[in-house]
């Protein structure tokens, strides 16, 4: 018994021991550094378009499926008018990540064409949570697991360090010429989306750069139930944080023109990070629970440029001529057989279903959004290209002269775009997990680029700016 207490007694001391890393403050914040997007080198980047890829959760599924976009935008060339050829994957101006498409978000901002080498083996075809299983079961981590702020997703962020992101932060990241890689997590408090830039951690009033790149990962995939949030301080309120001063007008509700309905609440949302004193804390789980496409905060910026451009302001986006939003959606639907029985589904199984129906439904209602968005501007445009308007006669109609005159190109890449009915099948069952076996790797990889070649939006794209498909390498 005295052995059984003294045991007890040096494990108890042993939690005490394992702290989570504590994110450091910024008395001031400074919009011309960090890892934000306005601070991205331009390289190779075409200053008329504006290209996102959104990348959603979903595991190793969704990790794979992401890659295999990726793939053929390496093997698309764009021929310039002064004869110079780039890739379209140069051409990429940020990444959007939420859960199992954070991993392949980040690993490719880490390590850019490097990574074609290495992710496979590094983490695509590895039983990733097969070794998060044993590291919870191994006796030697149960010390730390039983801290009060070191739990479950320290531990994973760990293993993601060993296997994938060898220690790197966000000032490694910034340091490359890629894609801003926007990662997902969401607020369990609130509810909110906490995306990792440096714009979204200004307003916390904390610095960005030394955040490892596993953590961020962690956070984005932390499955409640499953595995613990990921917590950092918030130190908001006490650094001069503000929105710029157009988007503060244009999200003005006595703004006596209609203002932008989602700036607003983003911008509400936002502001209950600013009270640190009520809220030192935040804990993060799962993106997928706020955005399990990563296309909210695509939706909001597209907001407000249309509602800025609506109204007269000037905005970055003004001198954008394409803007091309690319959805890798790897949401499954497994058909099940409980219309057959009598018998209810079980507890965990009503679980499961209870919070995948409504991110389901969300996601299909985020795409709808976007593809109204794309019809509105192009019968904007038509109007004003007639030159039937005249300010004169109906200034408020005239308004419509200042819409976006970009062209919005949205490209679905998802399941059940294939033809294949069988593949699709195939592709539904797979589950939501970090272990898949090979096979179902490469037919994720395969179908993504299948889908992305028979898209009629991405072969328009690729006419309207002179780009075609190489054979694989």
């Amino acid at each position: 018994m005295i052995r059984l207490l003294l045991a007890a007694l040096a494990l108890a001391g042993l939690a005490g021991c394992a702290t989570r890393p504590v994110n450091p403050p910024v008395t001031s914040v400074h919009p011309d550094q960090g890892y934000r997007l306005a601070t991205r080198p331009p390289v190779q980047r075409n200053p008329d378009m504006l290209a996102i890829l959104t990348f959603s959760g979903g595991g190793t599924r969704a990790a794979a499926f992401s890659y295999g976009v990726l793939e053929v935008l390496r093997r698309t060339e764009i021929t310039h008018p002064d004869g110079r050829r780039t890739r379209l994957l140069d051409g990429i101006d940020a990444i959007t990540g939420v859960s199992g498409g954070s991993f392949t978000a980040l690993a490719y901002g880490l390590y850019g064409d490097k990574l074609f080498d290495e992710y496979e083996k590094r983490f695509l075809k590895r039983n990733v949570q097969g070794e998060l299983l044993t590291r919870l079961l191994t006796p030697t981590n149960w010390p730390a697991l039983m801290s009060d702020t070191w739990g479950r997703s320290e531990m994973a962020a760990q293993l993601y360090d060993e296997i994938l992101f060898n220690g790197a932060t966000y000032a490694d990241l910034d340091k490359g010429s890629g894609p801003l890689i926007a990662v997902m997590a969401t607020d369990i408090s609130t509810g909110s989306r906490v995306g990792f830039t440096q714009t979204m951690f200004d307003v916390m009033c904390t610095d960005l750069s030394s955040f490892r790149l596993a953590r961020a990962a962690a956070a984005s995939s932390a499955v409640p139930l499953v595995l613990s949030p990921i917590t950092i301080n918030n130190y908001g309120g006490t650094c001069g944080f503000d929105f710029p001063q157009w988007m503060r007008e244009l999200a003005d509700p006595d703004n006596p023109a209609r203002p932008a309905a989602r700036a607003i609440r983003r911008m509400q949302e936002i502001r209950d990070f600013e009270d640190s004193t009520a809220r030192p804390f935040l804990h993060l789980v799962d993106g997928g629970l706020s955005d399990n496409l990563g296309m909210r905060g695509v939706l909001e910026i597209l907001e407000e440029f249309e509602a800025a451009r609506l109204r007269g302001y000037k905005t970055p986006l003004d001198h954008v001529k394409r803007i091309v939003v690319v959805v890798v959606n790897s949401l499954s639907v497994p058909v099940t057989t409980w219309d057959q029985s009598e018998r209810p589904p079980g507890n965990l199984e009503i679980l499961l279903k209870a919070t995948g129906v409504p991110i389901d439904r969300y996601s299909f209602e985020n795409v709808e959004l976007l593809r109204d968005m794309i019809a509105r501007w192009d019968i904007l445009r038509r109007i004003r290209e007639t030159g039937a308007l005249d300010p004169r006669k109906d200034p408020q109609l005239a308004a419509l002269l200042n819409s976006p005159s970009a062209q919005l190109y949205a490209i679905d890449v998802s399941f059940p775009q294939l033809k294949d009915a069988k593949e699709i099948s195939y592709l539904n069952d797979l589950p939501t997990s970090f272990v898949l076996p090979d096979e179902a790797v490469d037919r994720l990889r395969a179908a993504a680029g299948k889908i992305l070649l028979d898209s009629p939006d991405f072969q328009k794209l690729l006419k309207d700016v002179g780009a075609r498909v190489v054979a694989d390498k």
